[in-house]
């Protein structure tokens, strides 16, 4: 069975410097080892999953303990090494500042990569997307680790090896492409032709703590015990499905990415310890057979998805009227808009103008946003 269908899994109880070590060697051993992934002298870009500078605790990106294990096996191996991200808001260095990560990598002598200017690389081979504005910090590197996140997802149902790659595109870039793909199918088409550009060396998934519910930032922080390896991310966010007993054709970035020849989800060789010492059949999400985003045919798709299509919801109980959601609404013009002139009252939707893609459920950092199903397309979809 060719290494491209495998995916490790490692038990890992706590984020112990230590432990987690011990279990990222065990991982990159059974792929082969770490020199399988750099020759010395090589530049390599770390690129963990930081949607905004919150603390580790919350469960929203990998941990930076997992981050610094990685970095360690990566620098003894004489990898010249960067990192970084865009988050959906704000500034990269000071989200990942803020996040823990610039602790570990100022004590190791590892630079932040340049995320804030891009570079556009020609994509060919592109199903959908000919050309992309990729970070110049990325288009530097030599080679590229993805760090991701066991969490969920409002559009893609979860967000994982597949998804990460994302963040490679500068922060206000990624908002048009929720603009002009304003359903799953699209956005997961352009996430493939991104990875498949990009084509990153290996694939880690922290899942030690994971996030289930309202991810992906504000769900609820749930134990897995696991970290995940592979060279198919395609694979991995599958084998994720099967711990968290999603159906993988609900996911379209793992549908779009066996269409297009990213990876594979099936005949996958588990490895490391077993798959079912990890599945957890309880855990919190959204396993509904009503579409994230709804692209119909037999009727208007601006009507379908005003009426039938997941909307986004503000708990205004909840809601402190920070304006994050007003501010990184891409739609134009703007599906969220203030209530009042004071900003006494919470943000209101104007749903014929929502693309669903729930970038201010995402980045609300109040968790008061979430996504409801219209009674329409209950009955639709049931």
């Amino acid at each position: 069975m060719p290494d491209s269908t495998k995916v490790v899994l490692i038990r890992c109880e706590t984020y112990n410097h230590e432990d987690v070590l011990i279990a990222v060697q065990k991982g990159l051993d059974l792929l082969g080892g770490a020199s399988r992934f750099v020759k010395k002298g090589e530049k390599i870009l770390l690129k963990p999953n930081i949607l905004s500078g919150d603390a580790p605790e919350k469960c929203i990106g990998p941990h930076p303990v997992v981050f610094q294990a990685i970095a360690e096996i990566f620098q003894a191996e004489g990898a010249v090494l960067s990192f970084g991200d865009s988050p959906g808001f704000g500034s990269a260095l000071g989200n990942a500042r803020k996040a823990g990560f610039m602790t570990v990598a100022e004590s190791m002598g590892i630079p932040f990569a340049d995320f804030e200017n891009a570079v556009t690389l020609p994509n060919p081979d592109g199903k959908l997307v000919n050309k992309f504005e990729i970070a110049k910090g990325v288009a530097e590197s030599g080679g590229l680790v993805s760090i991701s996140k066991l969490k969920t997802h409002a559009l893609t149902r979860i967000t994982g090896a597949i998804k990460n790659q994302f963040g490679c595109i500068p922060g206000p870039r990624k908002a048009e492409f929720h603009s002009v793909m304003p359903n799953a199918v699209q956005f997961s088409k352009m996430l493939v032709d991104l990875n498949l550009l990009l084509k990153p060396r290996l694939y880690v998934m922290d899942g030690v703590m994971a996030m289930e519910g309202n991810g992906p930032r504000n769900g609820k922080p749930i134990a897995m015990h696991v970290l995940l390896f592979s060279t198919d991310p395609v694979a991995l966010d599958s084998t994720v499905c099967r711990l968290i007993d999603l159906d993988t054709h609900l996911v379209e970035p793992i549908n779009i990415g066996v269409e297009f020849g990213l990876g594979v989800k099936d005949d996958i060789q588990y490895v490391g310890d077993p798959i079912e010492d990890f599945i957890n059949p309880a855990f919190d999400a959204n396993r509904s057979p009503v579409p994230t985003t709804e692209d119909t045919s037999f009727l208007s798709a601006t009507l379908m998805r005003r009426y039938s299509a997941p909307r986004p919801t503000i708990d205004a109980e909840k809601c402190t009227r920070c304006g994050t959601c007003v501010k990184v609404c891409p739609a134009e013009p703007k599906a969220l808009s203030w209530a009042d002139v004071e900003h006494q009252k919470a943000p209101v939707y104007d749903y014929s103008k929502c693309i669903r893609c729930y970038c201010c459920q995402e980045l609300c950092p109040e968790n008061a946003i979430f996504v409801k199903i219209p009674l329409l397309g209950k009955m639709i979809h049931r």
